[in-house]
């Protein structure tokens, strides 16, 4: 234990999740049927919709406003509630880690039925298998489609089906297709100094790469040639983290987009955990240190710049609010993986304090002065979820393997 008690403080808390927060939390998705608002969903307003004209400034006031409100006005602009593709992998995935920790098969059965939507509501008419958000979102510079499949939700779904081998061949036989979707409509493409890039989303030009997407998509490769004893796969995975990598700053975290000028964001919290999870998977899967200097260099930026010490993330390296529960549940993951245990509950433990607010909600984000008590259901419960369960299994037997496959 530590001096100060930390650590037993941290476990204390912990237990009471066991049997408290994750059961309510997930009781909250069930009882919606996963169905809620989402981060970017403004343009599925009804009342936009209704509209007799289609205008792109009106379109992001509306899409924004939603977004940046400090209070939720959803329901003031009849935006739907639908269920997430991201999100229901996720869900899927922290049902099954449920299941094993309290050994009930009601988590199982609601796992297999989130797994089964997933293979039912995949986008059709691609190379290979492959989702994405089934909602617009306006861009400046175009429209994204419901039909427009994307790497960040594909390779979560992949991630959740893979795991699902042990239920039944049909789960990962449904995902065998995604690497030609890689090959072809992303446009894997190799370069000469060794490594490789691809998009994010089929629609989008060449002119940029998004860091985190790239290796998410690696990390979705290394699951599949780990599954299916494709070393091709693992190959094309390596150039493209070859690629993250090289694009690593001095001080340790990616920005969000090469070359940097092409994105607003700078280094924040999800999007450099993801990276380091993805590197720490590849490690796993491949038994390589090849990363092994980049990973120390990225872990310490995360734990020291990305975090403090009391569990509470930063925005970014230069500016500590807001506190965004996707970068609390991404942080839960990371250390989770990188057996910080100790501090990964002092995430929980900051969360349950100033994101909880009972009955299974956590709340979107906390600002300098006020919190925004806004839910969502994927980035809020969804993550959430996954992430606990994935620290609770962890944590309940630290040799074990929970779905999050580290």
């Amino acid at each position: 234990m530590l001096q100060d008690g930390t650590l037993e403080r941290s476990r204390g808390r912990s237990d009471s999740l066991g049997t408290g927060v994750l059961e309510e939390t997930l009781r909250y998705a069930r009882v919606r049927d996963y169905r809620g608002w989402d981060y970017c969903d403004g343009m599925s307003s009804l009342l936009l919709r209704g509209l007799p004209v289609e205008n792109k400034w009106l379109n992001l006031v509306v899409q924004e406003s939603a977004k940046r409100a400090p209070v939720n006005i959803r329901p003031y602009l009849l935006i739907e509630q639908r269920r997430n593709y991201k999100g229901t992998a996720l869900f899927a995935m922290a049902n099954r880690n449920a299941a094993r920790l309290f050994d009930e098969d009601r988590y199982e059965a609601e796992a297999i039925d989130l797994l089964d939507w997933l293979i039912e509501n995949r986008i059709e008419g691609y190379s290979g298998f492959c989702g994405g958000h089934r909602h617009y979102i306006q861009h400046l510079d175009r429209v994204g489609r419901p039909e427009d499949p994307d790497v960040v939700s594909t390779s979560y779904a992949v991630q959740a089906l893979l795991s699902a081998a042990d239920l039944d061949d049909r789960y990962p036989e449904a995902v065998r297709t995604t690497p030609e979707w890689a090959r072809n409509e992303l446009e894997y493409t190799p370069r000469e100094d060794g490594t490789a890039r691809m998009k994010y989303v089929p629609t989008h030009g060449d002119d940029y790469y998004t860091l985190n997407a790239v290796a998410l998509g690696a990390r979705m490769l290394t699951d599949l040639g780990d599954h299916f004893g494709d070393e091709e796969l693992v190959e094309m995975a390596r150039r493209l983290f070859d690629y993250v990598v090289s694009c690593q700053a001095e001080i340790g975290g990616w920005l969000y987009r090469d070359p940097p000028e092409s994105s607003h964001l700078s280094m924040d919290g999800h999007h450099n955990g993801f990276i380091v999870e993805c590197l720490l998977r590849y490690g796993a899967a491949t038994g390589s240190d090849r990363y092994a200097d980049s990973l120390d260099r990225a872990s310490a930026f995360y734990r020291e710049v990305l975090f403090n010490d009391d569990g509470s993330p930063n925005w970014d390296e230069k500016r500590r609010y807001p506190k965004d529960i996707h970068a609390v549940s991404q942080g839960i993951l990371v250390f989770t993986a990188l057996d910080d245990l100790e501090f990964a509950g002092r995430i929980v433990d900051w969360a349950l304090a100033n994101l909880y607010g009972g009955g299974g909600r956590f709340y979107f984000r906390k600002q300098r002065f006020y919190t925004r008590r806004i839910t969502l259901m994927r980035w809020c419960q969804a993550w959430m979820a996954y992430a606990i369960s994935s620290y609770l299994l962890k944590r309940e037997d630290p040799a074990s393997s929970p779905v999050c496959g580290l």
